[in-house]
């Protein structure tokens, strides 16, 4: 079974420059906001959670990883931060959440893929199989 990684922004043209830059990587799913977010995480198990801090109106994207990492069922999956915050104390906050990784926008395609390969790379082998 293929990586499904899944992506969370609430701005639609950043969502989809992040879906076509990791699309070779595995089947990519995509919200626009928190609540969408968690019926995803629910119904797909992705391995990896691409997740925007700042999601406009209802939870924001730490509320989301925080969860995620509370729960046992999805607790290993993989989160990547991204922010437009890129101060020190954002950053631990971000990590304090539970991210593996926090990357600060802008960022560069090839950045963020070099990033989740390392992650994909990190991961167990039973985990990737499905």
């Amino acid at each position: 079974m293929a990586r499904t990684i899944l992506v969370v922004d609430d701005q639609d043209e950043l969502r989809l420059l992040i879906s076509l830059s990791l699309q070779s990587l595995g089947r990519i799913v995509e919200a626009s906001n928190a609540a969408q977010a968690r019926e995803l995480l629910a119904a797909e198990r992705p391995d990896i959670v691409m997740l925007d801090i700042w999601l406009g109106d209802g939870e924001s994207g730490l509320d989301v990883c925080a969860a995620l990492k509370r729960d046992p069922a999805t607790a290993a999956t993989r989160v990547v931060l991204l922010s437009a915050c890129g101060q020190q104390s954002d950053i631990a906050v971000g990590m304090e959440a539970g991210a593996d990784l926090y990357i600060v926008k802008p960022f560069s395609p090839l950045e963020l893929m070099d990033a989740v390969t390392g992650l994909i790379a990190s991961m167990p082998a039973e985990k990737l199989s499905g």
